[in-house]
């Protein structure tokens, strides 16, 4: 455990959908995140950070628990983290930390005993421990728009809010951080909506007026040329771009208010996001596939012994790595059901795994890995695929989805293979091309591991073109 000398403030700032490419430290040519780019020239930025599921609710539990999403049954939207679990949150609390939640939570399910939480305040059963200050919504993109909405508090009153949702949101924050009474270290994580779509609507809802200032943004190459035509035409694009603009807009007001505070050198800052977004050009809508576009997000580290100096690290990194990071940082035990290594281990030269490990629940079944080069995807296509339609706002369809969803297969087939050093934007698939067929046969063995550790399962995984029995969901449950 690292020699800390005085436990640090940790403030989580966490985007939902962001893709990495459109911080200016990732590559962005317009001026988007201006305040990120700062943020990361005083810490250290990683180039290759991924998600270790692409979805919202199971991207979320992992951060929250430490645990993959399979272990937590966290797998598809409308699941509540367990309440037994250790959490980050629960973990600093007993290191002495006042915990504080702001904004998108999606971990209390939309559908448990009875209550629909999507329109309901969270119970502080469900919370994941945070307690001291709450400022809470399970599902905001149905409680709210971009420019109205509510959340509710610790006790489960209901706050309206009238003005920008990322504003709104940040105005909590800031309530909190300028009038804490206690000498106690805190741990607040701040999860925005922004530039996740309007499910209602299917509409970016960026602030008034970001859509022309934003109207030359290059489209990644990738969305230009992928699979399907998709949905970032017409503005819509830069619409998305004008939301993580708001989004940086507000990290420079955080950063401002602890400067003014006079705290900021004694806070770690954590920036990242739950998933991309591939913009419907890859599977019909927005995330659930194993495309960087979808799976790679930005994450910045600011503070804390060896998190500073603008530093960048190339290694590739997960989300699971950030919950034993922070109790690391904290000087707290971290519990032994965290499943990977703290990125303290990384920054301190110790050997580190170049691959990371994700897995795929919600559109299909799959699981996959990604190393440095290569880019290796296996599924089940046996297994039907259960897809979250939120914008349904049906619970018996919730119900029905939470019945059908497996968590595991006992067998997979090869999917993707892409080499990324020469294929960057992931358009041609190796998976079937005889020359590959030793390095297939290395990442399959690499992948059989890390589903038989992070799992505790023995899965068989076939080579491309093996043909399963067609999937029969009145025979197998589904």
């Amino acid at each position: 455990m690292s020699n800390i000398t005085k436990r640090p403030n940790i403030v989580f700032i966490f985007s939902d959908q962001q893709r990495a490419d459109t911080l200016g430290c990732y590559g962005q040519k317009l001026d988007v995140t201006p305040n990120l780019d700062r943020l990361a020239k005083d810490g250290v930025r990683f180039e290759k950070a991924y998600t270790c599921q692409p979805v919202c609710g199971p991207a979320r539990s992992c951060l929250q628990s430490g645990q993959y999403a399979t272990e937590t049954g966290c797998f598809i939207n409308g699941r509540p983290l367990p309440t037994d679990i250790p959490t980050v949150a629960k973990s600093l609390s007993a290191a002495g930390y006042e915990t504080a939640y702001v904004g998108k939570w999606h971990l209390a399910s939309h559908h448990h005993k009875g209550i629909l939480y999507q329109n309901a305040p969270v119970p502080a059963e469900l919370r994941g421990g945070f307690k001291d200050y709450i400022a809470m919504a399970d599902v905001l993109e149905f409680s709210s728009h971009g420019y109205d909405g509510h959340v509710w508090d610790k006790d489960g009153q209901r706050m309206d809010f009238i003005g920008y949702r990322a504003d709104c949101l940040t105005d909590y924050a800031i309530h909190y951080i300028r009038n804490k009474e206690s000498d106690a270290p805190f741990y607040m994580f701040i999860s925005y909506l922004e530039p996740h779509h309007q499910n209602d609507t299917n509409n970016y809802e960026c602030p008034d007026g970001y859509r022309e200032k934003f109207k030359d943004v290059e489209i990644p190459y990738e969305l230009k040329h992928g699979m399907y035509e998709g949905d970032w035409h017409d503005g819509r694009y830069a619409d998305y771009i004008g939301c993580c603009h708001a989004v940086d807009y507000n990290v420079g007001r955080l950063v401002d208010t602890l400067k003014e505070k006079g705290i900021y050198d004694d806070t770690v800052i954590v920036y990242t996001s739950d998933h991309g977004d591939h913009f419907e050009t890859m599977n019909g809508e927005h995330k659930r596939q194993c495309f960087d576009s979808c799976l790679r997000v930005p994450l910045i580290i600011k503070g804390a012994g060896d998190f500073c100096g603008g530093i960048t690290k190339t290694e590739p990194v997960s989300l699971i790595n950030l919950p034993p990071t922070l109790l690391e940082m904290a000087g707290a035990e971290i519990p032994s059901t965290f499943q990977e290594r703290p990125l303290q281990d990384l920054m301190e030269g110790k050997s580190w795994s170049n691959c990371v490990f994700y897995q795929i629940s919600e559109a299909e079944l799959a699981r996959g890995i990604r190393t440095e080069r290569w880019k290796y995807c296996v599924h089940a296509p046996h297994v039907q695929g259960v897809l979250d339609m939120g914008a349904r706002y049906d619970a018996n369809y919730y119900r029905s989805m939470l019945k059908k969803a497996k968590p595991y297969s006992d067998d997979y087939v090869e999917q993707y293979l892409f080499d990324t050093y020469n294929d960057p934007y992931e358009l041609n698939n190796l998976i079937a091309e005889p020359e590959y067929a030793d390095i297939r046969a290395e990442l399959r063995a690499t992948l059989a591991d890390y589903i038989r550790r992070a799992e505790h399962r023995d899965a068989v995984i076939y080579e491309y073109g093996h043909a399963f029995p067609e999937a029969c969901p009145e025979e197998d449950g589904l």
